[in-house]
């Protein structure tokens, strides 16, 4: 397996293992062991996954009730105080790094490596047949820790009773069960078949006669939305559930608020998934991925309270989840709680101590609370972890946290030592990421003739992409220095060698190079050239840089605000400064100043070819805000750290002039 970070932040998936189809003993040994370490801290309720049942009998049309015992007894599990059901959902969330199984195919052969994975300190496995008109069901709960047998425990019911007959065996492992959610037996099967199809067609008619079968069972309305939504009818995936919805206490009240995650979801409505969530979590307060669910959308809605504690509350109940642990540790810095984000990424650390993803995290955290030495080391101490050390980007990381610091010396020497190491590894690119670097460093005018010149000599090769993306990158650097003219030049030459990867680049720096205009034009332009909803993204940051190189503040601030409040601050760190910038040109201060307080995380990437526009702009801005707010020696000092990061070349709009009369 390998391990990866969190969804929001980190780095990148690093420490990858393959492993085939077929694990080996040793690897369920070790997922055993795993398994017992997780657990350590939650004795009294074991963590039990059920795999899907083997048919013993003759009859092959009756494979789909081995499904329907691994998921009915799951199911009413979940209401037990002594048990930890793992959804089978959850554990084949481990299909894509153990290699999809058969899905029909016996749960003791094919979901035992999934359940270790999972975190599972039980396993149940189990097998049926029809005798003498009789369904007969047993089931084996194994310790995996030790390989004994701790339970076997069996069932009866009529032939056609497979829910009678798995809630009988679920009342014989736990004192006290909920009630699965119908009596329905062709409900039920339509359900499992459902899970089991292959056949996108064939999915949506199972589902349909589920719920025609038992309108009351929630959970295919949530699938059958999804299908929907997924084949472009969001509409009717919200509809549907809306629907449901309507039935009321017929439907249970824990099915009902996993409705409203979902009808969330399609309305895409970050503040009504955050209320649905955290009103399942009151029903499920053991369900990990809900609490997970729920610190990541207050996260993304930058509600990092709410986020704190729910990441608090996931870990309570899998305190193994190195994840979760990483995004407490962003939460709780966001939250300006350091302390407490320290204290989760080394407890992340300690659980993937070979990692370089756990130093880079608490290097990140630091910077963001203006602790850039400390930065610079933790992001050093990740770079000699990584693979390929020197050249890996978590050095340039911390040079940026040097050149920060306003040691732009320092800073050329860790960035310098990056470059040598790509150069040494034969990467074709190395003299692109310098050019970038003079250039973010505030050697604008070396930085753009090296880019050129890189362009110049890649744009017949090879590398000719590479080309495409670099004059797209300098028709945009003219565009910051004010240049429109040599920026339709750029544009003119990326345009010709564009490829997929450069396209969206080339076509912004196109839309950009345009003539002047009003902002309302602007508006129009951007509507012609991404007319489509799923451009919204990038009409909308397209129509952004250009307000602001227009000096349309008022306007640029009202989409950057509608962008800034829709994404979280992992998505794009430089729309809170260029609100700011607009807050400020504008006359509102008081809004603007909180947006600055963070210092940008530096893309592993490298320098974005728009990071003009947000550094080092956002010491002037910080002077700025400081300046308004009465204070005089920040104003002072941000101004000339400003100065000091912007180079001998001026930057548009004579922003150094202010600042020389502010310092």
């Amino acid at each position: 397996m390998y391990c990866s970070v969190g969804p929001a932040f980190g780095t990148r998936q690093r420490n990858r293992i393959h492993i085939g189809r077929n694990a080996s003993i040793a690897l369920v040994v070790c997922l055993a062991a795993f398994a017992c370490n997780r657990q350590s801290a939650r004795s009294q309720t074991e963590r039990i996954a059920i795999l899907r049942f083997e048919n013993l009998g003759s009859d092959a049309g009756s494979d789909w009730r081995g499904r329907a015992f691994s998921e009915i007894i799951t199911t009413e599990l979940m209401g037990s105080p002594d048990a930890d059901p793992i959804p089978s959902n959850r554990m084949h969330t481990f299909d894509a790094t153990f290699g999809a199984r058969p899905v029909s195919a016996p749960g003791i052969s094919t979901e035992r490596v999934l359940a270790l994975a999972a975190g599972a300190s039980r396993i149940g496995y189990g097998d049926y047949a029809i005798r003498d008109g009789l369904l007969q069901a047993q089931l084996t709960i194994e310790d995996p820790r030790t390989g004994k047998m701790i339970q076997v425990v069996a069932s009866s019911a009529a032939s056609g009773e497979v829910i009678a007959a798995a809630s009988g065996l679920a009342r014989r492992i736990s004192r006290l069960t909920g009630a699965y959610g119908t009596r329905n037996a062709q409900t039920v099967k339509a359900w499992i078949e459902a899970l089991e199809s292959g056949d996108a067609a064939r999915t949506r008619e199972y589902l349909e006669e589920a719920i025609s079968a038992d309108p009351d069972f929630g959970p295919p309305y949530r699938l059958l939305a999804q299908w929907k939504a997924q084949h472009q009818d969001r509409a009717g995936g919200l509809s549907l559930l809306e629907q449901a919805l309507a039935r009321g206490s017929r439907i249970p009240e824990v099915e009902r608020a996993r409705m409203e995650v979902e009808a969330a979801n399609l309305r895409d409505d970050l503040a009504g998934r955050q209320r649905a969530l955290a009103a399942l979590a009151k029903l499920e307060p053991r369900d990990a991925p809900t609490w997970r669910s729920l610190g990541d959308t207050a996260l993304s809605r930058r509600d990092y309270r709410v986020s704190v504690q729910a990441f608090q509350r996931a870990l309570e109940v899998e305190p193994g989840d190195t994840s979760a642990w990483n995004q407490l540790g962003y939460a709780a810095a966001y939250a300006g709680d350091l302390s407490t984000a320290l204290d989760a990424l080394r407890r992340y650390q300690t659980l993937r101590p070979a990692d370089a993803n756990p130093l880079d995290s608490q290097g990140d955290v630091n910077l963001l609370a203006g602790r850039l030495r400390e930065a610079e080391g933790l992001y050093f101490e990740a770079a000699k972890k990584s693979p390929g050390f020197p050249n890996t980007p978590e050095l340039y990381k911390a040079a940026m946290a040097r050149l920060m610091t306003g040691d732009v010396a320092g800073a050329d020497g860790l960035a310098r030592q990056y470059a040598d190491a790509r150069r040494a590894a034969h990467d074709p690119v190395a003299e692109y990421f310098e050019a970038q670097w003079w250039w973010v460093s505030g050697r604008r005018k070396h930085g753009y003739q090296q880019l050129a010149a890189f362009a110049r000599g890649a744009e017949s090769g090879p590398l000719k992409e590479m080309a495409s993306r670099a004059y797209a990158e300098l028709a945009i650097w003219s565009l910051v220095l004010g240049d429109r003219a040599a920026a339709e030049q750029m544009v003119q030459k990326s345009v010709p060698i564009a490829g997929p990867p450069s396209a969206a680049l080339v076509l912004l720096a196109r839309f950009l190079s345009q003539p002047p205009a009003s902002s309302t034009e602007w508006a129009a332009r951007a509507e012609r050239l991404f007319p489509n909803a799923n451009q919204n993204a990038i009409r909308e940051a397209s129509l952004a840089y250009a307000l602001l190189l227009a000096r349309e503040f008022q306007p640029a601030s009202l989409l950057l605000k509608q962008m800034y409040e829709r994404a979280g601050p992992s998505s794009d760190e430089s729309v809170p400064v260029l609100l700011a910038w607009g807050w400020l040109d504008t006359g509102h201060a008081t809004e603007a100043a909180p947006l600055l307080r963070w210092n940008p995380i530096p893309q592993l990437t490298g320098p974005s070819p728009f990071v003009s526009f947000n550094f080092p702009r956002l010491y002037y801005l910080r002077g700025l805000a400081a300046e308004k707010d009465g204070k005089p020696d920040d104003a002072r000092a941000n101004y000339q750290l400003f100065l000091k990061l912007s180079g001998p070349d001026p930057l548009m709009w004579g922003e150094e002039q202010k600042a020389q009369a502010g310092r």
